[in-house]
């Protein structure tokens, strides 16, 4: 099975996509590695919790349980943990594995990049969605009433371990959301790789290993390249967020309660897609590829009672907009993008307005 490397200015990382790699996580810990303090679910644990404490026979090592869901991504459960780490003897040669969904991930690699002023750890991604996207490049965090992830740290993991097995175990619907984040890959730098999502739609679905390995790694390599070249967002790297702007929106003006983070991204490509068509920036065919894999991948939730105008007030409160300039990443081929600023007003709440009828 393939293995990428993240290299940015201060580390090197590998990410392996391998079945069963949990069971090697020993191997990636430091050689004077303390108390080793394992972040997941109550319900990840039960499904994955005896192989890494398989994994992990002979070192000492606690479990910390973080509730689950967007509404939970919040500071005080990170002081919480942080608390039961220094009871539980924690210190600088400690280690955190982040073994759960992105949220898991996001929330256990803050604790890690702030305990002690930043100890290490190891990602083990066990939803679809955090595997090609949130496990890889660094970016920890937790949400303020006031929007998604406004607080946070780079936070380069040692390593980042991807057992595509594991997969069996999720609802539909959470692999779905998965799905979206290959497609955005697909669209805004890898054209054959949509070209296959577009082909394949039915082995993707049925979880056949070839097609899911394959999806798989090429966003690893993907994502894996583009924090190579741009570690902090400053300037490829903003590519990953296509879809992003909007569905943070969509995200924020239901609480959190209504979407999963891919089927928003999903609403938000569409939104994104139906914006660039606008302007003149996509041609229709390829715009309505998009949405025709969107679709094809779908359905997500009902958006029937969501008002445009609230979403487009709530692209401001987005951390990547800059004085009051929201920047939206939007196709101009399928697999290539730009990044635009200062889009007209009208031809915005056009997209929202379009894509929320396109979704009711």
């Amino acid at each position: 099975m393939p293995q990428f490397n993240v290299t940015t200015p201060q580390t090197s990382y590998p990410v392996l996509v391998e079945r069963g790699v949990i069971a090697r996580v020993n191997a990636f810990l430091p050689a004077k590695c303390g108390k080793v303090f394992i972040v997941t679910s109550r319900d990840v644990w039960q499904l994955h919790g005896t192989k890494l404490e398989a994994a992990l026979t002979g070192r000492d090592y606690a479990v910390l349980f973080f509730i689950g869901g967007e509404d939970n991504k919040r500071l005080a459960h990170v002081e919480r943990m942080a608390v039961e780490m220094s009871e539980a003897g924690a210190d600088r040669t400690s280690v955190v594995i982040a073994c759960g969904g992105g949220i898991v991930g996001d929330l256990g690699g803050f604790l890690a990049a702030i305990f002690m002023r930043g100890i290490p750890v190891i990602q083990v991604p066990t939803t679809l969605l955090a595997q090609v996207d949130a496990a890889v490049g660094g970016k920890t965090g937790a949400n303020l009433i006031s929007g998604k992830n406004l607080i946070g740290s780079f936070h380069q993991p040692l390593a980042v371990l991807i057992d595509p097995a594991v997969l069996s175990t999720l609802p539909e619907r959470e692999y779905r959301a998965g799905l979206y984040e290959i497609i955005k890959h697909g669209v805004i730098a890898d054209a054959p790789l949509f070209d296959f999502l577009e082909a394949n739609r039915e082995d993707v679905f049925a979880q056949v290993p070839d097609a899911v390995d394959r999806i798989i790694a090429d966003s690893v390599r993907l994502k894996a390249e583009v924090v190579s070249n741009d570690e902090k967002e400053s300037g490829l790297r903003r590519i990953l967020n296509f879809g992003h702007t909007f569905g943070h929106a969509l995200e924020s003006e239901t609480r959190y309660s209504r979407f999963l983070h891919g089927e928003a991204v999903s609403w938000g490509m569409r939104a994104a897609t139906l914006l660039a068509a606008d302007t003149g920036l996509l041609d229709a065919p390829s715009a309505a590829r998009i949405t025709g894999v969107l679709n094809s991948y779908g359905p997500i939730p009902s958006t029937t009672g969501i008002d445009a105008g609230a979403l487009q007030n709530n692209l401001l409160k987005d951390k990547k907009t800059i004085q009051k300039q929201v920047h939206f990443v939007l196709p101009t081929a399928i697999g290539t993008v730009t990044v635009q600023s200062g889009a007209p007003e009208g031809a915005v709440r056009e997209a929202i307005q379009k894509a929320l009828v396109d979704c009711q």
